[in-house]
This record gives structure tokens, C-alpha cells and sequence, in this order.
């Protein structure tokens, strides 16, 4: 009896899916409930899971779009479990065979027992020999090496000048062909994944249908660091995860949000939609692309727990184990271009969100403090807005609310405010 396999709905509004990699071959064996295949779609990516034990038959090969519901695979129920033992004692003496073959093989043939062990200063220049063999026009196959390890020694390029005239070889054409051996200028194509294409699409129509400005500023960050630390072994100790920036900014926009709401808000139609909440998007680098997994009521949460929810939702972005649900519904993104060495860049508007925010690598920069120039460890932000929702001004006192928590980490606890002014009820 055979059982189809259908593509399984990964969410409302999606129509079709691409099958992505089969993990398993036509006609293997699978067990019931064992990962077959990988689907994506739009929005995420989905294991297709065998329902019965038999034999699996493709139907559509891996890269082709088909229909939500379609029937890709069949799996022979009726089809008996392979004896792996048997197989296994079959495949021994063959193995053992084929191992004693190859070693006797190595005996017999020395030169090719040595390659296996050679030097890479193989066929490599000394320096005077580099030299000399560049001021004479003379490649390293027209010199034959007597040097320890096969290296081409100087004398090597004298005896084949003494010898009588060479045949010349460009330099560059010898650097050529001596690195890359045959230079190669071949093309070859590359279908997107229905993930990249859709990102592709938001982003052009978040440039058309928005009005996105940037505005930038730069934070100290020698507070924050310092509190690391001091207490990055107790928080681990006690947590069980590391404390990283990411919890400190997430921290920091949601209390600079209570201060300028609009940031935290987006456009419906003739609507604005102000949230009460914070759902912030964290932007994370998977090998399908990017996505944007979201923290729920992040104001609501410890710094621990931002840290813990961050690392699981980027282990699941990066296993392409995200759900549709945990990746919708965000009101505002943040997003770390300092983890691939990026200095300054404007970030694009995750829609239908109304910033962005942009952080970037952290270097140690000569800062004039009270009149003295000290050595800081200073971090470039940027803010990209849509300027029909969120005002000039509210864009900048949001982004240097934000630096000042930053700057002392106290006020998140805080609300933002002075602690002395709490404690003096000012």
C-alpha cells in the first residue's frame, strides 16, 4: 500500500512552497516520523516528515515549486526493513578486501606513497631565487630543485641560466598559472529560494512606499563593557547564558519607546497603530537568509531572559526550525552589523515597522572627556524611520535616549530617569 506525501500548510496565505533538499534518496528505506525532506516557503522553512515506515519514491525533484497540498513523494508501506546485519558482515570482508588492495598498491608505488608526504616548499623559491628567477624571466617547472624538501635554491637558477638560454615567461602570466593553474571564466546560475525572493521583494517596496531617513549618533560603550566584566561569570553562573550587548539594547530602545511612542508604531491605511507593547525583531544572518525572529513584550522582560529567548530563536533562524508565528508581528527591529566588522551603514525599515535600528562594530577612539583626551571603546548608531509617521525630532531624541542609557546602564533600571532624582522624589 502506498502513502502520499503531501506539502503541509506552513501558514495562512501561503499558496506554494519550493521543496528546497530531499534528505533522503529515491528508493531508501525510511522509518515513521524520520525528516524526509526540507520545504520552503516564503516566510519559513518546513521539515516534511514520513508518516508510515517503507520505501520513499520522489515525484518532484529538489528546486521545483509546487502547490500547498500537493503530493511530492509516495512511501511503500508494504516493503519490508533492510537486515542491516546482513548487509553489514556482506560489506566487512569487502571493505577489508579493498583496504589491503590499496595498501599494497602504496608499497608498490613509492612516488606515490611520497606525494602524499610532501613538503609544501615543494617546487617553491628561496627569496634570492625568486629574484633572481623574476630578473631572468625563468618559471619554476624550467628549474629542476636540489634544495631540502624540493625547494628551488639559487645555485638551481644559475645552473639553468649556464645551461644556455630560456624561453621567457611573463610574470604575471607565470603567477597565473603557477597559483590557479588553468584561469577560468566560467558563469553559472543560481535559483533563488523562495526566501530570498521574497525578501528581495520587501525590501525594493519598503524604499517605494515609504519615506526612510537615517539619523546617527555615537554611544560609549566602556559602561556597558565594564559591568561585563564585572559580572559576566556570576550572570553565567547563575543564568546559565552569557550576558551579551544585544539584552542591553533591546533594554534601552523599549524604555526609549515609553518616551517617544511613535517609534514603536505603524501606519494602517489612514490609521496609525500605536502598540503598548514591545515586540522587538532581532535581525539574525541564517544560511537561507536573513530573518527577523521576534521577542514578545520584551519590556517586560530581565536581561537573562532577553539573552536566553535571543539564543533560541537564532539557533532555530540558523536550524531553519522558525515558525511563521516567531517570526510575525514585530513592532520594532534591531539589527548588529558590528558582528561582520561593519563601521557605519543605514539599515532598511522592516515593514510594516517604522524603524530600524543599527548597531556596528566597536572601536577604541580618542574622546575628549571633561577637557582630556581618553581612549573610549565608541559604537556608531544609526536610526532609519519613516519620516510620514515618525518626526525629525522624535527620530533623534529617540536615538539620544538611547545613548544616554547606554552610557549609564543604571537608568535602565530606572525608567530612563536620574536614580538621585528617584531618590530625592524631584
Amino acid at each position: 500500500m502506498a502513502v502520499e506525501l503531501k506539502v503541509p500548510s506552513p501558514g495562512e496565505s501561503i499558496t506554494e512552497v519550493q521543496i528546497a533538499q530531499w534528505l533522503k534518496a529515491d528508493g531508501d528505506y525510511v522509518e515513521r516520523d524520520e525528516e524526509v525532506a526540507e520545504i520552503d516557503s516564503d516566510k519559513a522553512t518546513l521539515s516534511l516528515v514520513a508518516e508510515v515506515s517503507g520505501i520513499l519514491k520522489i515525484l518532484v525533484q529538489a528546486g521545483e515549486t509546487v502547490a500547498v497540498g500537493a503530493v511530492v513523494a509516495s512511501i511503500d508501506a508494504s516493503a519490508a526493513a533492510p537486515e542491516k546485519k546482513v548487509v553489514e558482515e556482506k560489506a566487512a570482508p569487502e571493505k577489508a578486501a579493498s583496504e589491503k588492495v590499496s595498501s599494497e598498491k602504496a608499497e608498490a608505488d613509492p612516488v606515490a606513497k611520497k606525494s602524499d608526504n610532501d613538503s609544501y616548499a615543494a617546487g617553491h623559491p628561496s627569496i634570492a631565487a625568486k629574484k633572481l628567477m623574476e630578473e631572468n624571466s625563468i618559471a619554476a617547472k624550467q628549474v629542476t630543485p636540489t634544495g631540502k624538501d624540493g625547494r628551488i635554491t639559487k645555485g638551481d637558477v644559475l645552473e639553468t641560466i649556464s645551461k644556455g638560454p630560456v624561453t621567457s615567461v611573463n610574470p604575471s602570466e607565470q603567477t597565473i598559472a603557477e597559483k590557479s593553474g588553468v584561469v577560468s571564466r566560467e558563469m553559472r546560475k543560481e535559483k533563488m529560494s523562495m526566501l530570498r525572493k521574497k525578501v528581495a521583494q520587501r525590501l525594493v517596496a519598503v524604499k517605494q512606499e515609504t519615506a526612510m531617513l537615517t539619523t546617527f549618533n555615537e554611544v560609549d560603550m566602556s559602561a556597558i563593557m565594564e559591568v561585563r566584566k564585572l559580572y559576566k561569570d556570576k550572570f553565567k553562573e547563575k543564568h546559565g547564558v552569557g550576558l551579551g550587548f544585544m539584552s542591553f539594547f533591546t533594554k534601552a530602545v523599549c524604555e526609549a519607546m515609553k518616551e517617544f511612542p511613535y517609534v514603536n508604531a505603524q501606519i494602517d491605511g489612514d490609521e496609525m497603530i500605536l502598540h503598548e507593547y514591545c515586540d522587538i525583531g532581532i535581525a539574525v544572518s541564517a544560511p537561507k537568509g536573513l530573518m527577523v525572529p521576534v521577542i514578545r513584550n520584551a519590556e517586560s522582560l530581565s536581561l537573562a531572559k532577553i539573552e536566553s529567548t535571543i539564543i533560541e530563536l537564532a539557533t532555530k533562524a540558523r536550524d531553519g526550525k522558525l515558525s511563521i508565528d516567531e517570526m510575525t508581528g514585530g513592532t520594532f527591529t534591531i539589527t548588529n552589523g558590528g558582528v561582520f566588522g561593519s563601521m557605519m551603514s543605514t539599515p532598511i525599515i522592516n515593514p510594516p515597522q517604522s524603524a530600524i535600528l543599527g548597531m556596528h562594530n566597536i572601536i577604541e577612539r580618542p574622546m575628549a572627556i571633561h577637557g582630556k583626551v581618553e581612549i573610549r571603546s565608541m559604537m556608531y548608531l544609526a536610526l532609519s524611520y519613516d519620516h510620514r509617521i515618525i518626526d525629525g525630532k522624535d527620530s533623534v531624541g529617540f536615538l539620544v535616549r538611547v545613548k544616554q542609557m547606554l552610557e549609564e546602564p543604571i537608568k535602565l533600571m530606572t525608567a530612563g530617569k536620574d536614580p538621585m532624582k528617584i531618590l530625592l522624589e524631584l
